[in-house]
């Protein structure tokens, strides 16, 4: 049930999106679009928010609210794409996400090769974190034979799974909750 919200939800705000890129000004992302946005990618129903907060600025939505699992703020573009997010566990220290701005380092071939082979040689996940990543794949409605470059990090507090994968030339970034392996939070690009 959720899934079949999530994935109407996305197809509405996409033809909006696609609606407003094909010259129909008229059309504009809501605040209510905004903050479906952020539930979704909460993985959170409106029944389990509460202390909603829209605040709308020039270039983006500040979009806060409350759950039972935590706190989550987030930074929305007006174009609907998350820019940043904040979530705090309930008596817990906070879990920053950024959208990643890619550095450009220039490598020998020693260096790109030495990175290729260390990918191949870490292939094989534990069971926590195969638990991770079979949640984000879950979450993206895709399985493990669909994508490639599969990678899985625990953070130093051991609190959440880093999942990344590429899907059709897209690299996603998913974190998971260590504990109840539920996703936080997605990002494409």
């Amino acid at each position: 049930m959720v899934k079949r919200r999530k994935r109407n939800s996305f197809i509405i705000l996409a033809s909006t999106l696609l609606l407003t890129g094909c010259g129909n000004s008229n059309l504009e992302i809501t605040q209510n679009d905004i903050l479906e946005v952020a539930r979704d990618d909460a993985n959170a129903t409106k029944k389990e928010c509460s202390n909603v907060s829209i605040q709308e600025e020039k270039k983006y939505y500040t979009v806060s609210f409350d759950t039972n699992t935590g706190s989550y703020e987030y930074k929305i573009g007006k174009d609907g794409i998350i820019q940043e997010r904040n979530y705090k566990r309930r008596n817990s220290e906070e879990v920053s996400t950024t959208e990643p701005v890619e550095e450009k380092k220039e490598e020998t071939k020693s260096e790109t090769e030495t990175k290729k082979e260390e990918k191949k040689e870490s292939t094989s996940f534990d069971e926590n974190q195969q638990a991770a990543i079979d949640a984000a794949l879950a979450n993206a409605g895709l399985g493990q034979e669909d994508v490639t470059d599969i990678g899985c990090t625990l953070d130093e507090a051991a609190q959440q799974y880093t999942v990344t994968f590429t899907f059709q030339d897209i690299k996603n970034t998913c974190m998971v909750d260590a504990a109840t392996f539920t996703v936080l939070s997605s990002i494409q690009g």
